[in-house]
């Protein structure tokens, strides 16, 4: 895992390649290289910051150049090992042990032939000096991040988008759009990107610069098609054996030189995990979190601690607790400025203190639960749309008269919040809406009315031009399966744009690796084998998940009710960031260049500081987003992001 930069026919290449490179030391303590090439009347420059994981001698060290190939990596590919044994078997020979050097020789003998067959998660960039050609290329499910500028013929490179940024001299332009869609979802999809210009590999593909200014792009993996293979598999019965897929994925995964420890919440996906590692690796070290008392009461949040711990005793597993009382204030400009994009899930605070916590004792590399949800409908979005459907049959008087009796109750006291309370509204504002709408509504923060209220009037066609996407996303499938139409969209959208995301860039800030064993290309093919009807049945999300399971864990942790990776915001409005709300409404930059509207955002703050409605979420993401503009514009020198020319 590590830092990648670099630059293709750019003016000044070496200093600009050298400066990207700095941006990412965090992501890569343990050395850092350069290579450069003439290339006509220009250059081509690769940076690295490496953090050394497998083959942690000098032959691991990038950028890797051999026979006129030249290579810059971030990633594992778990099936480094029978690649290596394949390509020896052909006649290559190996200097190291490194899955680098596994992939430079696969890319020498196949090309981009060489990429579905990778089993990993990555994204890197090589370069031929024979053809002068440089390609980038980024893993299948979009695990990795890579961001890219072109300007003419030249291009930049970078792992995190504030490289970008830094090496631009704040020539970048906030894209307002990018901003509508991060207020709609509280994170900036995949799609798209925060500042113009710049965008993101889209995930399972290549894109490849040539000397003569041409540029030519592939696809190498359909979510789409590996989705409709699924359904196909089903439809015969041809279901997979899920356990032993998750237990060999879960075993590639701690393939490492270095120590290897869990998250460990005390849910249904952790769990499994840390079960099924500390089989191979006894005593592995396991990272939960556990809340300030008043907090947790105050969030009415479930005590995940007490289930960690006994799946700790019963699998020998080596429990680190950690406490987050964090300092919000202090850690919420740093937080931004390491995410890249706004985003307003505060479960990035949690991955990032754990993360650093397993830093400091020596842990370079942890496993995460983080996929299941998405892949085998686990979130409780999952089943309130399925409920939704039989809900669209009641009458509508009677409808009518739920949703006014659920309006008048209050989602929190002066002294806890009413967890019921605001999961009845939430559900109460989609559970009437036709399918697609449905589901989006489930999940984002605003409806199409209430978001072009809050914002400045002449963005309203960026706000129709975001809802436009997702509909295309979520009706670009050939599924019949209403389930796996959501797992699809999830695994499309909300993996890559929210949780993958934040979960790298929250990680490499503490110089960490995480790794994903559900976010695994045979996991996902499996999962999509496996019909909706499997994935919730009853009530229950996750339900051949919870079967598989049962081989490893006792029933009172699969089916225990679902915790949350997530934190007491309310608790954290109501007290700690109160003060920041205040500033924020009242006198922030988005407010006074006119973004959002001042009358709106107050509104929102005074019903959800009376306990009216739960506004918490919302409130976050604007500081987020408020933070991410400051440092934004304070670069660019300019202060208005509502300009769509």
């Amino acid at each position: 895992m590590c830092g990648i930069a670099g630059t293709y026919r750019w003016p000044d290449g070496k200093a600009v390649t050298d400066r990207l490179t700095e941006t990412l030391a965090h992501r890569g303590p343990d050395g850092s290289g350069t290579y450069a090439h003439s290339l006509g009347d220009g250059e081509v420059h690769l940076g690295h910051r490496r953090l050394a994981i497998l083959d942690l001698s000098g032959t691991g060290a990038q950028p890797m150049v051999s026979e006129g190939l030249a290579l810059t990596y971030n990633g594992e590919l778990y099936n480094a090992p029978e690649l290596r044994a394949e390509l020896e078997g052909a006649g290559v020979r190996f200097r190291g042990t490194s899955d680098t050097e596994v992939l430079l020789e696969a890319w020498r003998r196949w090309g981009t032939d060489c990429l579905p067959r990778l089993r990993g998660m990555f994204a890197f960039a090589v370069f031929d000096e024979r053809t002068g050609e440089l390609v980038l290329a980024r893993d299948q499910l979009g695990i990795k991040p890579l961001f890219l500028l072109r300007r003419g013929e030249g291009l930049l490179f970078a792992s995190e988008l504030k490289a970008l940024a830094a090496v631009t001299g704040g020539s970048l332009e906030v894209d307002p759009a990018a901003l509508v869609a991060s207020l709609l979802y509280y994170w900036v999809p995949d799609s798209r990107c925060a500042f113009r210009g710049a965008e993101k590999l889209p995930p399972g593909t290549w894109l490849r610069c040539r000397p003569d200014g041409s540029v030519q792009r592939g696809r190498f993996w359909d979510l789409r098609e590996v989705a409709a293979e699924g359904q196909e598999r089903a439809r015969s019965g041809d279901l997979p054996d899920l356990a032993a897929v998750v237990e060999e994925s879960t075993r590639l995964h701690l393939l490492s030189d270095v120590p290897v420890a869990t998250f460990l919440s005390g849910g249904l996906d952790s769990s499994y995990l840390t079960a099924l590692a500390a089989r191979d690796r006894p005593g592995i070290p396991a990272y939960t979190i556990g809340f300030r008392a008043e907090d947790a009461r105050f969030e009415a949040m479930p005590d995940d601690l007490r289930y960690a711990r006994r799946v700790a005793e019963r699998f020998g597993v080596d429990l680190r607790e950690i406490e987050i009382a964090p300092d919000v204030q202090d850690l919420l400009p740093r937080m931004t400025y390491h995410l890249d994009e706004p985003v307003g899930d505060p479960a990035a605070i949690n991955t990032f203190l754990i993360c650093s916590a397993a830093r400091e004792a020596g842990v370079k590399v942890m496993l995460s639960g983080m996929g299941a949800d998405e892949l085998f409908a686990g979130y409780r979005k999952h089943l309130a749309n399925l409920i939704g459907v039989r809900y669209r049959r009641v009458p509508a008087p009677v409808r009518r008269g739920v949703a006014a009796a659920v309006d008048r109750l209050p989602v929190a006291t002066s002294r806890r919040g009413l967890r019921s309370v605001r999961f009845a509204k939430r559900f109460l504002s989609f559970a009437g809406l036709p399918e697609e709408t449905a589901f989006r509504r489930s999940y984002t923060l605003y409806d199409r009315e209430e978001l072009i209220g809050l914002l400045d009037p002449d963005l309203a066609p960026a706000v129709d031009d975001v809802l436009t996407e997702h509909a295309d996303v979520y009706e670009d499938n050939a599924l019949d399966d209403f389930v796996n139409r959501m797992c699809l969209t999830d695994a499309r959208m909300f993996l890559p744009g929210l949780n993958l995301a934040y979960t790298d860039r929250s990680s490499m800030a503490a110089s960490t690796e995480v790794r994903v064993p559900y976010v695994d290309v045979e996991v996902v093919r499996a999962a999509f084998a496996v019909p909706g009807a499997r994935k919730i049945a009853g009530r229950q999300g996750k339900a051949v998940l919870k079967e598989a399971a049962t081989t490893v864990l006792p029933r009172e942790i699969v089916y225990r009710p679902k915790g949350l990776f997530s934190a007491p915001l309310r608790a954290w409005m109501s007290r700690d960031l109160a003060p920041l709300v205040r500033e924020v409404v009242h006198d922030g930059l988005l407010v006074r260049s006119g973004f959002l509207r001042r009358e709106a955002l107050a509104r929102m703050a005074a019903e959800d500081a009376a306990g009216q409605r739960d506004f918490s979420k919302h409130l976050w993401h604007v500081l987020t987003l408020e933070h991410w503009y400051r440092d934004a514009t304070s670069r660019a020198g300019h202060d208005s992001p509502t300009s769509t020319a």
